[in-house]
């Protein structure tokens, strides 16, 4: 027994034997004696009655009643539901009990959360320092299908030893999945097939949000790639997080966690049970997983079918208030009677000037800017930016 808690043992012993020991023991004599008032007191000699010496220690501060607590056949429920769903934290849980069992006033999460780790279904977790966000996509999406995100979750090798590349497409406002499928390479062909069939099958977002690599994006200017210009075409505007910033397109990101987690640990023996495993992840998603960020229901409570079908018909951009320029079979435009490469993604498409100060033009392929022209150089090329004393536009209208 700790030192601090003997001597009050022994503080409260001298007072009952103080006590016991009058004549005519008055219990405010005995208590302004010990400098404890008559409720301690009272309480002192009870708890000496019924335990001897032993009653006098220190008791544990826990509640005598517990109104929340849960009883032993719920917390069973709880943890054979947690049983089922390994990876569901005490808020999803909660959500799906409540569906399930409305006529149960289930306790708040925090107490799901302590019966989890009291059953030892719950290893704490390192704290995170929170990552800033930042860069120049937009960041508002307040309906489905205004932005799109697609990636490919990074690959990993199967039972038989081919190679599985996961590519995903989600709606941003809804977090639904729209596309889960494992393919054998990253080849731009194959992602266009798969975003025809989403397209098909779900109508076309607005934007549809993608990393700076290939196939989505390229080193040309604007980070047109191949499938950015089918994609304008198609009446699609692509939009490209800043570069080394996968922050920006979080919300993918976390299912692609959650996706390894459930699918690839470990890989399945073959791509059609890889598959298999994926299409079971995206019903099971989209349908029965509860979002936090949803308010704990489903993606497919919040989402539905884009009213902009797709037709497959390709048209280019059109401008107006500008100077209009086509690109060459290489990808080059003559303009003020100097070439220059816009790059070969934009091969036998038309190009925007829009003059903006003395000599400097804004060159853009339909919202998109892919730099500027300045007429004073004497090497004619496309600027990321304009000259060092030229007023320019105050931003781009579209992130690239």
């Amino acid at each position: 027994m700790p030192w601090k808690e003997t001597c009050r043992m022994e503080e409260r012993a001298r007072f009952v034997h103080a006590f016991e020991a009058e004549e005519e023991p008055t219990l405010s004599e005995v208590c302004r004696r010990f400098g404890v008032s008559r409720k301690t007191g009272y309480k002192w000699l009870e708890r000496y009655r019924r335990g001897g010496l032993l009653g006098l220690a220190d008791l544990p501060s826990v509640a005598r009643r517990q109104p929340r607590r849960l009883s032993a056949e719920l917390e069973d429920v709880v943890v054979e539901l947690r049983k089922e769903r390994s990876r569901w934290g005490p808020k999803k849980l909660r959500a799906v009990l409540a569906a399930r069992q409305p006529e149960v006033e289930w306790p708040a999460t925090s107490t799901i959360g302590e019966v989890l780790k009291r059953r030892g279904l719950i290893r704490p977790r390192k704290r995170r320092v929170a990552v800033l966000r930042g860069g120049t996509v937009e960041g508002i999406c307040t309906k489905p299908n205004e932005v799109w995100c697609d990636d490919f979750k990074g690959a990993f090798s199967l039972g038989d030893g081919s190679r599985c590349h996961p590519f995903t497409v989600t709606d941003l406002c809804s977090r639904f999945i729209l596309k889960c499928q494992g393919m054998p390479s990253e080849k731009g062909a194959g992602v266009q097939a798969e975003l025809t069939k989403a397209f098909e099958e779900f109508g076309m977002p607005d934007r549809l949000r993608s990393d700076n690599g290939p196939p989505f994006g390229a080193q040309a200017p604007g980070g047109f790639s191949r499938i950015a210009v089918w994609l304008m075409k198609i009446g699609v505007v692509p939009e490209f997080i800043t570069p080394g910033a996968p922050q920006e397109n979080g919300e993918h990101e976390r299912m692609h966690r959650t996706l390894k987690e459930e699918t690839a640990k470990p890989p399945k023996a073959t791509q059609a049970e890889q598959q298999q495993a994926f299409d079971h992840f995206r019903r099971d998603f989209n349908e029965v997983r509860p979002h936090e960020a949803l308010g704990q229901v489903p993606p497919k409570k919040r989402y539905e079918p884009s009213s902009k079908s797709y037709t497959g018909k390709l048209s280019s951009p059109e401008y107006v208030d500008c100077e209009v320029r086509w690109a060459n079979n290489s990808g080059r435009v003559s303009f003020r009677g100097k070439g220059f490469s816009v790059g070969s993604p934009l091969a036998k498409e038309p190009v925007g000037f829009t003059q903006i100060a003395d000599d400097l033009f804004e060159v853009k392929y339909g919202p998109i800017r892919l730099g500027f022209f300045c007429e004073r150089d004497d090497e004619p090329r496309l600027r990321c930016e304009p000259p060092k004393g030229t007023e320019g536009p105050s931003a781009p209208e579209t992130a690239s």
